[in-house]
């Protein structure tokens, strides 16, 4: 039975191949895209039965957003996610956006058609070795390295991070104090107090380890949050 489908994958080669493969097998694809951005606004407008959408990080936040988005405007719309082996947390983060399914990359066509006509019957639609690998990882789980760049990043106040960051950047304490609108005593406090929760005995020190853990890039994106 044909189904209306789009492909979506930020890889166009991979979109195009899969659509093509598709079709062969007589189903319908309205589109195969691989939009930077966008890609919950292309499916609404065309209003698949199924879309399958691709992703290379499946744990990532924020990725399954779009998967939000159509099944919000577009709920009949059933969205069968396209990816690496996913930790369990992928496979969550998935369903708990909407999907309907999860399909690895390296699946054969006829998986990937079994799992749309699944998803398309509002069934669940991942395969039985998926769940036994993420059952597994949950039974059994990995230990994690330390990641003492995050770790060293909750030590820190907002205002202490900034002035990390100013610090790293080369700023002595007057021109910390101008860029922050603060008075120097505040920013030479702040400073002090940057050392004192990290553990070093300099300035040149602080920058040193800031840069060596991913604490100042991990700070650079939370300043650009704010």
């Amino acid at each position: 039975m044909s189904v209306r489908l789009m492909v979506v994958d930020d890889h166009r080669l991979l979109a195009e191949a899969l659509a093509s493969a598709l079709k062969l097998r007589g189903h319908r694809v309205l589109a195969a895209a691989a939009p930077s951005a966008g890609a919950a606004e292309l499916v609404v407008s065309r209003s698949p039965e199924v879309c399958l959408l691709g992703t290379a990080t499946p744990a990532e936040p924020g990725i399954f957003d779009p998967v939000v988005r159509i099944k919000r405007e577009k709920p009949q719309i059933a969205v069968l996610v396209l990816g690496p082996v996913p930790s369990p947390r992928g496979i969550a983060a998935a369903f708990a956006a909407g999907a309907s399914g999860y399909v690895r990359h390296d699946e054969r066509i006829e998986g990937v058609e079994r799992a749309m006509m699944k998803a398309r019957a509002g069934d669940v639609a991942v395969g039985p070795q998926l769940l036994r690998d993420a059952f597994e990882q949950l039974l059994n789980p990995a230990a994690e390295p330390d990641d003492e760049g995050a770790r060293l990043l909750q030590l820190l106040t907002p205002r202490e991070v900034e002035v990390l960051v100013r610090v790293a950047e080369g700023e002595d304490t007057r021109l910390i104090a101008i860029g922050m609108r603060i008075a120097p005593s505040t920013a030479r406090t702040h400073v002090q107090r940057v050392l004192m929760k990290l553990g070093v005995g300099s300035r040149l020190e602080a920058a040193a380890l800031a840069a060596r853990t991913g604490l100042l890039e991990r700070a650079g994106v939370l300043l650009r949050r704010e």
